[in-house]
């Protein structure tokens, strides 16, 4: 299978869920990555250039991954749900993901409001390893509040030291008790300019090479 990418409209609790898949050159290598984007009432699309680059990454890598605009996002039915209705649209995504490429491992991505519903899915099915960026964690910007779960020991979570939507001290005080490392991208804001480049190479340097 040549690099390519493919636009699908998949059943969900609330209707059609739009998804763009991006997949590796060559058979499939690895599993399948899920990515999520950042808050749909706050411009957040599958096309957000971090959830991009995440998926990006991960196919470079040798994962088929799949970007779901959430709920009332492009041509995704429903209206936004405060990540309780995403998750149950990412866990659609999953399980019509393992239909069509067999039960293989899985890994989740996100950004921001992403990051925050991955956290939730990680609660429901099984996960290889979790990529989070830019996580929304306790009171952020718009007086918006995320009480996120704990996460497994080997995710990987990217900050910016200028995030000025989630502050870095809500995400050391949330990895803190669980003594999860944080990457902090020196002068990185919410979106990270300028910096994706950076976010590639960590992604790169912390995963296993393929055989």
């Amino acid at each position: 299978m040549s690099r390519s990418t493919e636009r699908v409209l998949i059943p969900g609790a609330a209707g059609a869920i739009e998804t763009e898949l991006d997949f590796p050159e060559g058979p499939l290598q690895r599993g399948v990555a899920l990515v999520a984007h950042p808050h749909p009432l706050h411009g957040g699309t599958l096309e957000n250039k971090v959830t991009q680059t995440l998926a990006w990454a991960l196919r470079d890598l040798g994962y088929v991954s799949l970007r779901a605009n959430f709920r009332g996002v492009g041509k995704s039915d429903g209206v936004h749900n405060k990540g309780i209705g995403e998750t149950d649209d990412l866990q659609c995504v999953a399980a019509w993901a393992a239909e069509r490429f067999g039960n293989r491992q899985t890994v989740l991505a996100g950004f921001s409001f992403g990051s925050y519903v991955q956290i939730r899915l990680a609660q429901r099915i099984a996960v290889e390893r979790m990529i989070l960026i830019g996580t929304a964690v306790g009171r952020v910007s718009g007086d918006r509040e995320y009480a996120s779960a704990n996460v497994p020991a080997d995710t990987l979570v990217i900050h910016g030291e200028r995030d000025e939507t989630v502050p870095l001290s809500n995400v050391f005080a949330w990895a803190a008790p669980q003594e999860l490392p944080v990457t902090v991208i020196p002068g990185a804001d919410h979106f990270f300019h300028r910096r994706l480049h950076v976010i590639r190479g960590i992604i790169k340097r912390a995963w296993p090479s393929l055989p």
